[in-house]
């Protein structure tokens, strides 16, 4: 998937709800959550500051400064704790909100136009739509927010502490020759140098994470759903003595699982490696850099510690997305999962039925011309003209195969493949009994309230 189709993907999928009838709310929520994040970035800017004047009280030997620099601290940490406890909890909070909008729009767009149906009837190739609803939304949600609101914060902090680190730096430098090269604010260009390459690679390491975590969710849903048919199907294949099957069927997908896992292992085994063994260079690297001035007695212990400190933040700030790899390797695999899903369900919606349906002033249902064709194209009825009265019964038979239950299915318009009319009186109420019994989950009462309104017709067997 192109880059830019993956914007226009996630874009496509963040602006129902951003456009929805919640989005003030949501819009002065992120607002908050926004405003305490650069609230959290100008704390860290103080408490560099205080490194500076802490450091040098304590290489001064200066005790009076010693107690109100602490207290100075205790400030700072207070209500830099306040604001990053509050940011996640409103973050949380729009979590929910979000996913909340965004489960409930997707669960009518699959049950609306019986699609939930007719992706089986398609052969659709999208597998475990209750995954991709239960699971992969809250992932989407979840991890939309915590990238977009790290990179941000980042962001800020690049801003912020990169001007510190550009005077802190001062000149380097460097003897040429005859002549002295002089490098203004160096540590910044080191840093830079440092980050790019740092997520160049870690690119190159990680890069197989975005298939393989999309491959894991799809096995591990196989896998689930496997156990859940034998749930739903315990008497028939009690009954056909089959748990042998099953059981081969549940070691195959879950040695899919096993297997896969172990591909994930091994990738972020590595990825791990480089992010460590980067965070920990990256502790001596400013030191190292900056430790030639200290011992020149051109800067002082807070000015060390300062630079250290503001070294730190830059590198971290543009090393974001080496940290953040991982996560964005499972976001790219949650988002081409949810538009895949999006995509089938848009396409199944799209299916024009040429089926006519009609009240009729008669008292009797009629079929004119009805044809009724498989998928591919291939004809099972053709021509059928037939009139059923009130009274009259109706034997429909046939070899395997024939088309019986695809006609009915086609009269009670959940098959769009074929072409005719049907009429009957707008009055008459139509019950169709499926192969397999069906009761919403629920009590009895529930049952009975939820499906005696259910369709208009009276009864066709």
């Amino acid at each position: 998937m192109r880059k830019r189709d993956m914007a226009k993907n996630v874009w496509s999928m963040m602006r129902s709800y951003w456009k929805s009838e919640e989005r003030w709310w949501a819009r002065g929520l992120l607002t908050v959550i926004i405003l305490l994040s650069l609230g959290q970035v100008y704390m860290l800017v103080l408490l560099n500051q205080w490194h500076n004047e802490f450091y040098n009280a304590l290489q001064n030997y200066d005790y009076p400064s010693f107690w109100p620099l602490i207290g100075q601290f205790t400030v700072i940490a207070f209500v830099y704790i306040i604001m990053a406890v509050y940011a996640v909890y409103l973050r949380q909070m729009l979590e929910i909100k979000w996913r909340t909008w965004m489960t409930r729009h997707y669960l009518r767009s699959w049950m609306a136009k019986q699609v939930y149906y007719k992706l089986q009837v398609l052969n659709s190739d999208m597998d475990n739509p209750d995954q991709r609803i239960s699971e992969d939304i809250n992932s989407f949600i979840n991890l939309t927010l915590t990238l977009f609101l790290g990179f941000l914060k980042q962001f800020t902090t690049l801003m912020a502490f990169v001007f510190v680190l550009w005077n802190l730096s001062g000149v380097l430098e460097i003897p040429f020759g005859e002549t002295v090269l002089s490098v203004p604010g160096y540590m910044v260009f080191l840093c830079l140098i440092y980050s790019t390459l740092g997520t160049w690679f870690a690119h190159k390491v990680g890069s197989r994470l975005i298939s393989l975590n999309y491959d894991q969710q799809r096995f591990e849903a196989d896998f689930r759903f496997n156990m859940v048919r034998v749930r739903e199907n315990s008497e028939s294949i009690a009954f056909y003595r089959g748990e042998q099957p099953e059981l081969e069927g549940f070691d195959q997908r879950f040695k899919n699982v096993i297997k896969n896992f172990w591909g994930l292992m091994k990738r972020t085994k590595l990825l791990n490696f480089y992010i460590n063994g980067y965070a920990q260079l990256a502790i001596i690297f400013p030191i190292l850099m900056a430790a030639p001035k200290y011992f020149a007695g051109e800067m002082q212990l807070g000015g060390l510690m300062q630079t250290i400190s503001a070294f730190g933040r830059v590198q971290d700030a543009l090393s974001y997305f080496v940290d953040a790899y991982a996560s964005i390797a499972q976001y790219v695999s949650v988002i081409r999962r949810l538009n895949g899903f999006t995509e089938h369900m848009e396409e199944v919606d799209s299916l024009k039925s040429d089926f006519v349906i009609s009240n009729s002033n008669e008292n009797k249902l009629s079929l004119m011309n009805f044809s009724v064709d498989l998928p591919n194209g291939d004809s099972l009825i053709e021509g059928l003209q037939l009139d059923v009265r009130p009274g009259n019964y109706l034997l429909i038979s046939g070899d395997s195969g024939a088309g019986k239950s695809t006609l009915l299915r086609a009269l009670a318009e959940i098959w769009p493949y074929g072409k005719g009319q049907m009429s009957l009186p707008d009055s008459w109420r139509v019950m169709f009994l499926p192969q397999r019994p069906y009761l919403p989950l629920g009590t009895l009462r529930q049952a009975i309230f939820i499906l005696s309104p259910c369709r208009k017709m009276t009864a066709l067997i």
